[in-house]
C-alpha cells in the first residue's frame, strides 16, 4: 500500500470511508485540519471518517536528542512528509489553474468573435446611418434634427392634400390642348439647330414653365442658364467646385444639387439658400406639383423634403438603399425614388411610409410619372427598355426596347408621347387613347445624355456629351 499523498508506505495507513484511498495517517489528518476535505476527490472528510488499517509494523525508538542520527532521521521524515504534502497541494492547485486558463482562453476567443462580429454590425449601421449629421432649419441656423422624423408640418400635409384634391379631380376630364403637337407632327421632328457654346462636362438638363430657358448643370460647379431666343448661355451660377448632378426649375427659382451633399436654390440670379443634408452626393432632385415642397435624394440612404416657404428642412427618412433618382406623383400624394438595388421606392408624402416597391433589373437609371396619374416609366442603368408600370396594378403593362443604352425618360403634358434619350439616340413613343396602342412616330441619331420637352410639346431639346444643346422641330 502507497500514501496517495506522498507516494510512500505509510507508517500509519488509513483509509478514507468516502473515497477509499489509503494515506498516510499525519499527512491525511494535518491536510483535513488545514482544508476540511479529501485529498483525492475534494469531498467534505473530517478525521470521523479515516479507518485506521491494521497492519503489522515496528515501532521505531524515540531519540533521545537531535544528536542522534535517529532523531535527525526524525526530523528529515517530517521535513519530508512537510514537502511531500506541500508538492502535493501545489500539484492541485496547477491543474486547477490550468482548467481555469483553458476557460480563460475559450472566453477570451468567444468574446474576440462576439466584438468582431458588433464591430461590423456598427460599421453597417454607421454607412446606413451616415447623414446623421442632418440639420434642421434655414441653411444658417445649424438646428440638428434626426433621421426618419416623424414626417411634414401640418400645414405642409393640408397643403398635399388640397394640391391632390385640386389635380385629381379634373385630370381624367382635362382636354388635350387644341395646338398641341400630333404623332404625325413628331414624324417630322428633327434637328433644327445646335448651340454655339457648349456647357462643360454638362450632365442634366431642367426645362422652365415658359419653355424659353433650359438649366445645365456641369461638372465644374457652373449651373448655366440657357436662353431658348438667344440660343447661348446668358447666365452662370455658382454652386461650389463640386460636379452638379442634378438641375430642375421651380417657378422663377433654379435649384442645383452637387456630389458634395448639397441642394442649393436660386432667384434671380444670386442664392438664397443652401442646405448640406446628406453625407454623401445628392443625386437627384425633384419639385412637389404645389411648388412648396422640394425633395432630394442621395448615396446616403435617405430623402430629403424641404419647405420652401420657409427655406427649412421638413423631414428626412431614411431607405434602405443608396438612392438614384426621384419624382412626385402628378398628384402630389406619393413620391418615388429609384436605388441602386433595383427597386423603384413609392413613398407617402405626408407620412413617409414605403407604399409600396417595384423591382427592376438592375440600378435605376431615370424615372418619370405620366400625366394620366397611373404610369410610370423607368430605365434600369446600362438597360435597352424601358418598362411602363400601372401604378393600380403595381405590374409592368408595357415594355419599350430601342437597341441601346438609356439615360433618361421624360413625358410631355398631356401623357400622349414618352421621350427616351440615350447617347445612340432619341425616341419617341406615342400612346393613343383610342386605339389603345402603342407606335413610334419619332427616331432620330442625335445623341442625348438629358432631354426636355418644349412649348407645346413642339420641340424637344436634347443635351449631349459635349454640353451642347440641340433643339428638334417639325420641319
Amino acid at each position: 500500500m502507497l500514501c496517495a499523498i506522498s507516494g510512500e508506505t505509510p507508517q500509519v495507513p488509513v483509509a478514507s470511508r468516502k473515497s477509499g484511498n489509503v494515506f498516510e495517517k499525519r499527512l491525511v489528518e494535518a491536510y483535513i485540519a488545514e482544508n476540511g476535505r479529501d485529498p483525492v476527490t475534494d469531498e467534505e472528510l473530517s478525521t470521523d471518517d479515516l479507518v485506521e488499517l491494521k497492519t503489522s509494523r515496528i515501532v521505531r525508538p524515540r531519540p533521545p536528542t537531535l544528536t542522534s542520527i535517529p532523531s535527525l532521521l526524525s526530523v528529515f521524515q517530517n521535513e519530508w512528509d512537510a514537502l511531500a504534502l506541500e508538492s502535493y497541494t501545489l500539484r492541485q492547485q496547477l491543474t486547477q489553474t490550468r482548467q481555469e486558463l483553458s476557460t480563460a482562453l475559450y472566453q477570451h476567443d468567444a468574446a474576440v468573435r462576439v466584438i468582431a462580429r458588433l464591430s461590423r454590425e456598427r460599421d453597417e449601421a454607421r454607412e446606413a446611418l451616415s447623414g446623421i449629421s442632418v440639420h434642421r432649419g434655414s441653411a444658417t441656423n445649424g438646428d440638428a434634427m434626426q433621421l426618419d422624423s416623424p414626417g411634414l408640418s401640418s400645414e405642409l400635409i393640408a397643403n398635399v392634400e388640397a394640391t391632390q384634391g385640386r389635380l385629381s379631380k379634373t385630370r381624367r376630364k382635362r382636354p388635350v390642348p387644341a395646338d398641341w403637337i400630333t404623332a404625325d407632327g413628331l414624324n417630322t421632328f428633327a434637328p433644327k439647330e445646335t448651340s454655339d457654346t457648349p456647357c462643360t462636362n454638362a450632365r442634366s438638363l431642367a426645362v422652365n414653365a415658359s419653355c424659353d430657358a433650359l438649366l445645365l448643370g456641369g461638372s465644374d460647379g457652373k449651373v448655366g442658364v440657357y436662353s431658348v431666343s438667344e440660343k447661348a448661355i446668358t447666365e452662370e451660377l455658382n454652386a461650389g467646385s463640386a460636379q452638379v448632378t442634378d438641375t430642375i426649375w421651380i417657378g422663377t427659382k433654379a435649384v442645383a444639387s452637387t456630389s458634395t451633399g448639397n441642394v442649393i436654390i436660386f432667384e434671380s440670379g444670386r442664392e438664397i439658400a443652401s442646405f448640406s443634408g446628406h453625407a454623401g452626393e445628392a443625386t437627384a432632385i425633384a419639385s412637389h406639383p404645389s411648388g412648396d415642397i422640394l425633395a432630394s435624394v442621395g448615396v446616403d440612404k435617405s430623402y430629403i423634403f424641404y419647405d420652401l416657404t420657409s427655406n427649412t428642412v421638413a423631414t428626412q427618412v431614411l431607405t434602405d438603399s443608396a438612392l438614384t433618382v426621384a419624382g412626385f406623383h402628378p398628384d402630389g400624394h406619393l413620391f418615388a425614388a429609384g436605388g441602386v438595388d433595383g427597386q423603384i421606392k413609392l413613398f407617402d408624402v405626408k407620412t413617409g411610409a414605403n407604399a409600396a416597391n417595384f423591382e427592376s433589373t438592375g440600378p435605376i437609371e431615370a424615372i418619370s410619372f405620366s400625366e394620366n396619374g397611373t404610369w410610370l416609366a423607368s430605365a434600369a442603368k446600362g438597360s435597352t427598355s424601358v418598362s411602363v408600370w400601372d401604378l393600380r396594378k403595381a405590374a409592368v403593362i408595357h415594355t419599350i426596347d430601342i437597341a441601346s443604352p438609356i439615360l433618361a425618360v421624360q413625358w410631355e403634358y398631356t401623357g400622349q408621347f414618352l421621350a427616351i434619350a440615350g447617347p445612340s439616340g432619341l425616341v419617341v413613343q406615342h400612346y393613343s387613347k383610342s386605339t389603345k396602342e402603342w407606335s413610334e412616330p419619332l427616331k432620330n441619331a442625335v445623341p442625348s445624355l438629358a432631354l426636355g420637352w418644349g412649348l407645346n410639346a413642339s420641340s424637344i431639346y436634347c443635351l449631349d456629351a459635349e454640353g451642347l444643346i440641340t433643339t428638334l422641330t417639325p420641319q
